[in-house]
């Protein structure tokens, strides 16, 4: 591994090295880098850290010669890899296209390095400013590497250049020379600092002093960890029960405030890191998804065009989102389920046939042939047989039906263990329609509250029922882009007109008007499910919904950032402390009174009432079909026996 980052290194320096040696060198001896070069070292070296090296880049007004004898001033413990762009008689354009090649060569240094200083040498503001907005588009440098830029511009003509230094890990050195005795000045750009602000100063250099601090800030501060001046921030916000509720609405002279869970986290991070706020919505009321044009809409899209500087979201991660902003640690995990309408308690007319399972009533009837076999069979085995008639054995199996039926016996017993099998499952018979008896009275107390949208199978078989997501959102993103698999028949069934979406704002009309009549099921967030039937319950006492036992399309949430913002290192090392320490949690709890009221609601209940035809009318049905069957096979009977004795009229008369 080491011999191959040498080996990179290496390449790199000598490829570019040739390259510089064929520019001619400039007129005259008072190169920028060879009078500031003790100054750059002097910077350097109060950041060096093992296994640091250094990327060069100059504007081609720089010698050969300066730069060799510069590197070695430089001290770099992994050595100094060097970059040109000769930008004299090149356009704009082609200065830009050099710089972003030039930038993805250097990442791949700043990829084999632990750590990275870019030293940018150049007496073109132009070239500083381009440079600098390739070093931050193209992610050159991460945090915990450093930029220097070195010139001799005076500060006022460098003011373009706040914006992006503020951004990044960066400093600025300025070279005055005009008195003939070199000086050095090292500025810092302050991020969010007021409109007209100039850098702040930080340190001096000279031949004869050295390197000296001007200000208590350090040379390469954390600029992120608590802001100097107190910035207020654009935070895009929109409501998302139970994480963000709205508090007030915008009216003239009164500005827009949030409440919940967010907010506090929110109100927690300004005051830690000293920066005010304030909200604003997305016009179209969504949280961002990606158009068919490349577009963004949503709070995504506004953070992504730097419209806002947070999202408060929360937001669901996912690679799609990736690509226009970054996310902050993740505050919470939290998983989609259906919300559907709770049935009305219904009555099972069937119910009489519950008491016992299905399996005991297989048993009853194996338990019949057995003891019609176990009479058959002493029958056999118990001579001499009297004198009975061939249908003993039918008559047999009727006693037993009738005992089951808690009918009376007519057929005598003559044998001892006629009266002994009878006897045992007279006893059996005893304990089970006691047993049935009661439990059937219980039974008829019960209504059935019907919860049938458990999965996503389900919801799909039921071809009357509509879909309701909420808009733009990661769940919809992702659904939308599945190929295969339930959720690509899930989004299928929006050609059928089977999906709606609506927004956050719409949940409880949403709930009232379409999911409470049955025709309409809901599908997010569980905590926002809980939410919904937690309010429900406080307003109504009742259990109307039921959430599905089927979860499904985990996410992380979290908050978001404007693209490569160090804002976000800052926030992550807070969020990190409040989550672990279970104050987002507390809040969560503290937001939703009756959360768990409805999560494990019955699906049964039990009344107080007389019974009527409703609970009934299967028995009578039961009890007519018999009757009618006896009336058919009684038909049967006498059409068979009038046949019989018309072939023989004399045994009419017998």
């Amino acid at each position: 591994m080491m011999s191959g980052v040498a080996s990179l290194l290496l390449y790199l320096i000598v490829t570019v090295c040739l390259t510089v040696a064929q520019l001619p060198r400039p007129d005259g001896a008072g190169e920028t880098l060879s009078v500031a070069g003790a100054a750059v070292a002097a910077v350097a070296a109060t950041v060096w850290r093992p296994r640091c090296s250094v990327i060069l880049l100059t504007d081609g007004t720089t010698s050969s010669t300066t730069v060799f004898t510069e590197l070695g001033g430089l001290g770099a413990p992994w050595g100094v890899t060097v970059f040109q762009v000769a930008a004299e008689g090149k356009s704009p354009n082609m200065t830009e296209a050099l710089l972003s090649r030039l930038v993805a060569q250097a990442r791949r240094v700043r990829q084999v390095s632990w750590c990275v200083t870019v030293v940018v040498v150049s007496d073109d503001s132009a070239f500083l400013a381009a440079s600098a907005e390739w070093i931050f588009k193209g992610r050159l440098l991460v945090w915990t590497n450093r930029l220097l830029a070195v010139t001799r511009r005076p500060l006022s003509h460098l003011r373009h250049l706040h914006t992006s230094f503020s951004m990044m890990n960066a400093m600025l050195l300025l070279l005055d020379d005009t008195s003939g005795y070199p000086r050095c000045s090292v500025y810092l750009f302050l991020p969010y600092s007021p409109p007209g602000a100039s850098g702040v100063k930080v340190a001096t250099w000279t031949h004869e002093r050295g390197l000296q601090l001007t200000s208590p800030l350090q040379l390469f501060p954390d600029k992120f960890t608590r802001f100097v001046h107190r910035p207020q921030l654009v935070v895009a916000a929109e409501e998302f029960q139970p994480h963000v509720l709205v508090k007030a609405t915008e009216a003239p002279g009164r500005s827009l405030s949030f409440a919940g869970p967010m907010a506090e986290l929110l109100h927690l991070l300004a005051n830690t890191l000293n920066f005010t706020y304030i909200f604003r919505r997305p016009p179209d009321g969504s949280w961002g998804a990606k158009q068919p044009d490349g577009t963004w809409t949503g709070m995504v899209g506004m953070v992504g065009r730097q419209e806002a500087d947070l999202g408060l979201g929360p937001f669901g991660i996912s690679a799609t989102r990736a690509e226009m902003v970054d996310f902050t640690r993740p505050i919470l995990i939290d998983y989609a389920r259906i919300m559907a309408g709770r049935g009305r308690p219904e009555i099972d007319p069937w119910g009489f046939f519950l008491p016992l399972a299905p399996l005991v009533w297989v048993s009853i009837l194996m338990a019949l042939l057995v003891v019609f076999f176990a009479n058959l069979l002493l029958y056999i085995c118990s001579p001499p047989h009297d004198a009975r008639n061939g249908l003993w054995l039918l008559n047999t199996i009727y006693d037993y039906l009738c005992v089951l039926l808690h009918q009376d016996v007519q057929q005598p017993l003559v044998w001892w263990w006629e009266r002994l099998v009878l006897g045992g499952w007279l006893l059996m018979t005893l304990v089970l329609t006691q047993s049935y008896s009661g439990t059937l009275m219980s039974l008829l107390a019960v209504r059935y509250i019907p919860q049938p949208l458990q999965t996503l199978r389900d919801l799909l078989n039921e071809h009357s029922i509509t879909m309701i997501w909420e808009a733009n959102t990661a769940y919809v993103q992702y659904l939308k882009s599945a190929e295969s698999g339930i959720f690509r028949e899930v989004m299928d069934t929006e050609k059928a007109g089977r999906i709606m979406y609506v927004k956050s704002t719409e949940y409880t009309y949403m709930r009232d008007e379409l999911v409470r009549l049955g025709t309409h099921v809901f599908l997010g967030e569980d905590l926002s499910g809980k939410v919904l039937m937690a309010q429900d319950f406080s307003n109504t006492g009742r259990c109307d919904f039921y959430a599905s036992k089927e979860i499904f399309l985990p996410f992380m949430f979290c908050m978001i950032g404007q693209k490569n913002s160090p804002l976000l290192l800052s926030l992550n090392e807070r969020i990190r402390s409040v989550t672990g320490a279970g104050l987002y949690g507390h809040w969560m709890s503290s937001t939703i009174p009756n959360s768990t009221s409805c999560v494990n609601a019955p699906t049964t209940i039990t009344i107080n009432t007389s019974l009527s035809l409703t609970n009934l009318w299967g028995m009578f049905v039961l009890l007519a079909g018999g009757h009618l069957l006896a009336l058919v096979v009684l038909g049967l009977e006498l059409l068979s026996v009038r046949n019989f004795y018309n072939r023989d009229p004399v045994k009419l008369f017998i």
